[in-house]
């Protein structure tokens, strides 16, 4: 138990890793309407593949959608938000 409250207690790492900053860096890049186009663009081909009859791949595609959603939304906050605060030297503030 004394390993557990010693690891709630232990502040978490402050700074993304490489990776992540690299993916933020590609996601920026795209416009987010972009996001929102593929999904609408999924709803409308889900549609139209129920509409002739194949219900199963109508599905597929529909599933893809809130997909394509969130990514959107992800790429907007790294819009909004940029990198970790911790590496634009803004301090994390502890109230």
């Amino acid at each position: 138990m004394a390993d557990y409250e010693g690891y709630m207690q232990s502040e978490p790492s402050k700074t993304e890793d490489q990776f992540t900053k690299t993916v933020e860096d590609y996601t920026a890049a795209i416009p987010s309407t972009a996001f929102l186009g593929v999904a609408i663009g999924a709803m409308a081909l889900s549609l139209a593949l129920q509409a002739t009859g194949q219900g199963k791949w109508g599905n597929f595609i529909a599933q893809w959608v809130p997909t394509w959603l969130i990514i959107g939304v992800y790429n907007k906050l790294v819009k909004l938000e940029g990198h970790d605060r911790a590496d634009r030297g803004d301090a994390y503030s502890h109230h």
